[in-house]
């Protein structure tokens, strides 16, 4: 499940569940001849976070060795799947989990055919499928709980 969850991670970063979060200024900053007064909301966006090519080599680019733990290092705060620090989200194991068990379960009992070819992805607030992405779930087994008029007329999910 190592793999699986790096494979998750990745998805996470390329595609953020959030979009961002925002925060109090603890004290007066100036950022790129700015200047942010103590007290001011400050917002951040997950999206360029994860796309910093010095943390991720390629950042466009599927890879799921980013998170492989032996050969890349991630400074704190640079993914922020589940938020970070004291605020990360309460339910961050219970994400994991429910992911993981997702993943498990659609490997396992389906077979998942990717219509179409062209899979590039738009980036405007959030990233998404240019052309939209449809994916096939086939039921591997007979037994497989789907929809009756599926078992009936041998349809795709």
């Amino acid at each position: 499940m190592d793999y699986t969850w790096r494979a998750a991670k990745e998805t996470m970063r390329m595609i953020p569940p959030v979009f961002g979060n925002v925060r109090r200024a603890v004290k007066e900053i100036e950022y790129n001849g700015y200047v942010i007064p103590k007290g001011w909301q400050i917002f951040w966006a997950a999206n360029p976070t994860h796309m910093d090519e010095r943390i991720f080599p390629d950042p466009t680019r599927f890879n799921p060795s980013h998170f492989d733990d032996k050969s890349n290092v991630i400074p704190p705060y640079s993914f922020v799947g589940f938020g970070a620090g004291p605020r990360v989200c309460p339910g961050n194991e219970f994400g994991r989990l429910e992911i993981l068990t997702a993943i498990h379960y659609l490997v396992t009992q389906y077979k998942l055919e990717i219509s179409g070819a062209d899979i590039t992805y738009t980036r405007d607030l959030l990233p998404y499928p240019s052309k939209g992405l449809v994916v096939r779930l086939k039921p591997k087994n007979e037994w497989c709980i789907c929809d009756e008029r599926c078992k009936q007329n041998n349809k795709t999910l």
